[in-house]
């Protein structure tokens, strides 16, 4: 689990401080739980510097989540877009999700458990943004389909959500220090998935 430490929080510019801090102790104490000032003295920032970056808590967790999202959103980009068949391609955007979920597992933690706490506003711009990059994953599923490399009969939209819902369950249970690492996850999962999808005689 990516933790950033309270000496990286104070050397990082404070929009930087501000978002490490909110992650760490929203995943620790719960978004509820965690208020305003909890967060900008461990940033070590005053209020009015946080409301210079952030005009609410709020703000702070839809940023955590966009952050998180735009990242993978670019890279599953870069790998519909690249060399490879649809199956290698689809193998490698989906270990990759699991990857950089996992890498950023508090970040994803705080979202799961608190995004229906974002103001409407945001909500929507957070389901539109997942919409976006579900439907990227799924025009992976798609081609496959077309190209003959996967079953014609399963709904690319259902199979999008049942790899994902898996996927948003990691922080429920995932544990970085226990045997399984996040590649071996990776494989584990895309394994699944790839054989669900595989043609049937």
């Amino acid at each position: 689990m990516a933790r950033t430490g309270v000496r990286d929080e104070v050397a990082a510019p404070v929009a930087e401080r501000l978002v490490a801090a909110a992650t760490r102790l929203f995943a620790e104490h719960g978004y509820e739980a965690t208020t305003v000032q909890d967060v900008v003295e461990a940033a070590g920032v005053t209020k009015g510097a946080m409301y210079h970056y952030f005009d609410s808590k709020d703000a702070l967790l839809y940023e955590i989540y966009h952050r998180l999202l735009a990242m993978q959103s670019a890279r599953l980009e870069e790998i519909s877009a690249g060399p490879g068949d649809p199956g290698s391609r689809l193998r490698l955007a989906a270990v990759d999700v699991v990857e950089t979920t996992v890498a950023n597992l508090d970040e994803a933690i705080v979202f799961f458990r608190s995004h229906h706490l974002l103001a409407a506003d945001k909500r929507k711009l957070v389901r539109t943004e997942r919409r976006r990059y579900h439907e990227q994953f799924r025009d992976l599923v798609a081609e496959g389909q077309r190209s003959g490399a996967f079953r014609q009969d399963a709904d690319p939209d259902l199979v999008v959500s049942f790899f994902f819902g898996a996927v948003h369950q990691l922080g429920t249970w995932f544990h970085p220090d226990g045997a399984l690492s996040s590649t071996a996850l990776g494989e584990s999962y895309v394994d699944l998935l790839l054989t669900g999808l595989a043609p049937r005689d």
